[in-house]
């Protein structure tokens, strides 16, 4: 995937950069342009700044989080800092070790996408003593006084556009994602969530849960297996093969040998939308949501996800735009460097346990078929070849 180009502008922060489009793939492109970013309290440029940071991403198996390092590193280095960009392969004493190396190294700044929410205090204690400020990408650190800052979107709001993107497929809300059609089901759905150590799973799950309430308690909604709890519906790791594992049990358990249909599927995540999607083709349901087969929702507007969404496969997506949650990150870390503190728009929410974390929260939107266009293609973060091949360049 190419970074193509996305825009920091952190509030009271005097900073602005740019990456110029390019052809090729969404989020993550080379950059084409040069930077002009001042900042600090003695007018001089990041650039005479200097200084390495640290990037712990979680995973190379996602496209997102590929995406992410890329333009995370893209926008320090325009700026004209080292970086150090690791990906922790979904092992946390991989990445915790990365981490390691990395205080040890004397970097000056930590930005961090945790596996596991809960595994590094040992890293972020060195990392305090050391002087290193900690930025949490997108998912809390959590049990730790040592997590100065916290990027990420309005996660509980994902929850809420989650499920009522999964509304609208049903037909119960129309694509406003407001106003109600009037149908009153029932319909037969059911609920995945996302990797229980992932503190962003259970803001999705809330979110969504508390939207879908008031249909389950009118009977428009139900879940024939009645699995509706976190721990029973969460997916460890977001794994796509262990989400399509679970959707084969649950229509072998449930609806093979009833007379029960499925019609939608509450999914928090595009991999784990694209498992659910080959159980229900390989057990029977064929076609596309018009023609019956079930709603499912997702998030990360992810190529092979969205090019479903275009066929009617997939119903819907969460688009996050993670250009400019790196920006942000990017906004962020210069902030410290420059002896400040970046601005939150969140001081109550994001509560790890030890402490309450200063936040940036960003906006995210719902992808269907109908908005693909105007949402994805038009910004730039996929090409409408890319959407019609399923396939980043």
């Amino acid at each position: 995937m190419k970074f193509r180009k996305f825009l920091a502008a952190g509030a009271g922060a005097a900073l602005a950069f740019s990456l110029a489009a390019c052809s090729g793939g969404g989020a993550g492109s080379e950059s084409e342009s040069s930077a002009d970013a001042t900042g600090g309290t003695d007018g001089g440029t990041m650039t005479e700044a200097g200084g390495t940071i640290g990037v712990a991403m979680p995973t190379q198996t996602s496209e997102r989080w590929i995406a992410d390092g890329d333009a995370v590193e893209a926008g320090l280095t325009e700026l004209g800092y080292d970086v150090d960009l690791q990906f922790g392969n979904d092992d946390i004493p991989t990445q915790a070790a990365q981490i390691d190396a990395m205080i040890t190294s004397g970097v000056d700044a930590l930005i961090i996408a945790a596996i596991d929410g809960t595994a590094l205090t040992t890293q972020l204690q060195q990392a305090a003593d050391a002087d290193i400020p900690v930025i949490a990408y997108d998912r809390l650190i959590n049990g730790s006084e040592n997590v100065d800052f916290y990027v990420t979107f309005d996660n509980y709001t994902v929850g809420v556009q989650q499920a009522t993107s999964l509304l609208v497929g049903l037909g119960v809300l129309e694509e406003d994602g407001v106003t109600e059609t009037g149908e009153t089901g029932p319909f037969n759905i059911e609920i995945f969530a996302g990797s229980p150590d992932d503190n962003n799973a259970t803001f999705f799950y809330n979110g969504a849960m508390d939207t879908l309430q008031p249909y389950l308690d009118a009977g428009t909604l139900v879940v024939p297996s009645e699995e509706t709890d976190f721990k029973t519906v969460a997916i460890l790791r977001w794994q796509q093969e262990t989400a399509q594992k679970r959707m084969e049990d649950l229509l072998t358990s449930t609806y093979v040998g009833t007379d029960l249909e499925l019609d939608g599927v509450l999914s928090p995540y595009d991999g784990l939308s694209r498992g659910i999607i080959t159980a229900l083709q390989n057990g029977g349901y064929s076609g596309t949501v018009a023609d019956g087969f079930p709603a499912v929702s997702g998030q990360d507007a992810e190529i092979a996800s969205v090019k479903l969404i275009a066929d009617d496969v997939q119903f819907a997506t969460i688009f996050k735009d993670t250009r400019k949650l790196a920006a942000q990150a990017v906004t962020s870390a210069v902030a410290f460097l420059e002896g400040g503190e970046p601005e939150a728009n969140d001081t109550e929410t994001y509560d790890n346990g030890v402490k309450v974390v200063p936040s940036y929260l960003l906006e995210s939107d719902i992808v269907y078929a109908s908005n693909i266009q105007s949402l994805l293609v038009d910004s730039g973060y996929w090409t409408a070849e890319e959407v019609e091949s399923g396939q980043a360049s």
